[in-house]
């Protein structure tokens, strides 16, 4: 069962108080923005918004579930080496538009426990399930970024449509159907590169883990990009925060396996959205594979945008989703 996470309270004057001293640190007068901020419908007293679940073979899963419990749930798998807070943009725009929004952290990501063990698509499907399972979670929509997109269609494949939790699915620029160079796959990735992350990670993974958000995942090495400081930190941050283990080994799940079969079996309306300037997984042996496995599957693309498009272009992305999910 979910443990009972301590709760934060924060009386209307302190906020305030928070709000002023930091909007004059930012030298931005209180009360002007950009654009309206969300309406977020808050949850009644006593409700659990985050805690942890344990997967059948034991490991300790953090997950966060906001919104109204009957609402439809969105459910959101991130991608390597991140966590969920990597899905912040579409957690907060979804749960103001009345919807429960789930995201957990993969085992040896972010808070989950760093097992030493079971870093593999199958572990991760399973306990994907392990979540839907303990939180009840039916006529979902699941969401997978990247990784989190192969995690999405394997358990979608195998868990959740069997047992009738899920409503449809999202992949965005995700692994599948294989990201790896072979015969039968020429527009792959060659090995080599995925040998070069297993050799910077096992280096330097925190200096591996600056130079992949400033340079190719968000598109910041293009020319005319102008990067953003906070998004790189952020990136670091949530990769800094898992297991070297679990980053190591996950190479090897989201480049060596082979998720054919799984497109093949999903029958629930499939949407598949990737950039065409995604310079990690790129298009030609994905997105543009993929569709054509997928029995009910279609398929928009973004010129321009960048494998981390889901942040850095987050009010588009976000826009297509909800079309999408609420259609």
């Amino acid at each position: 069962m979910p443990t009972h996470a301590p709760k934060l309270t924060l009386n209307r004057r302190d906020a305030l108080i928070s709000a002023t001293a930091f909007a004059a640190s930012l030298a931005i007068p209180l009360g002007t923005s950009h654009a309206a901020p969300p309406t977020i419908q808050h949850l009644p007293a006593g409700e659990d918004t985050m805690g942890y679940i344990t997967t059948d073979d034991g490991v300790q899963i953090f997950y966060k579930d906001w919104g109204p419990k009957d609402a439809q749930p969105i459910v959101f798998h991130h991608g390597w080496p991140l966590s969920a807070d990597d899905w912040d943009a579409q957690m907060i725009f979804f749960l103001s538009k009345g919807y429960r929004v789930v995201a957990h952290d993969r085992r040896g990501h972010g808070r989950s426990e760093q097992v030493s063990e079971g870093h593999d698509i199958d572990h991760y499907a399973a306990d994907a399930f392990a979540v839907a399972n303990a939180l009840d979670l039916r006529n979902a929509v699941h969401i997978g970024h990247s990784t989190g997109g192969g995690e999405v269609a394997r358990y979608v494949a195998r868990h959740g449509e069997p047992a009738g939790r899920v409503a449809k699915a999202v992949l965005v620029a995700a692994i599948t159907p294989l990201m790896l160079k072979t015969e039968d796959n020429p527009e792959g990735t060659p090995m080599e590169v995925f040998d070069g992350f297993r050799a910077a990670l096992a280096s330097n993974r925190a200096q591996f883990f600056r130079d992949v958000p400033s340079g190719p995942f968000f598109g910041f090495n293009r020319e005319g990009t102008v990067a953003s400081e906070g998004t790189i930190q952020n990136w670091w941050r949530q990769g800094m925060m898992g297991s070297a283990k679990a980053h190591y080994d996950g190479i090897k799940a989201f480049s060596e396996t082979d998720l054919t079969d799984d497109l093949k079996a999903i029958n629930v309306p499939t949407l598949v959205l990737h950039g065409e300037d995604d310079q990690v997984v790129p298009i030609a042996a994905s997105a543009l594979k993929a569709v054509k496995l997928l029995p009910n599957g279609s398929l928009k693309t973004y010129p321009g945008f960048s494998h981390g498009m889901l942040t850095v272009n987050a009010d588009v992305l976000n826009a297509d989703l909800l079309k999408f999910v609420a259609n």
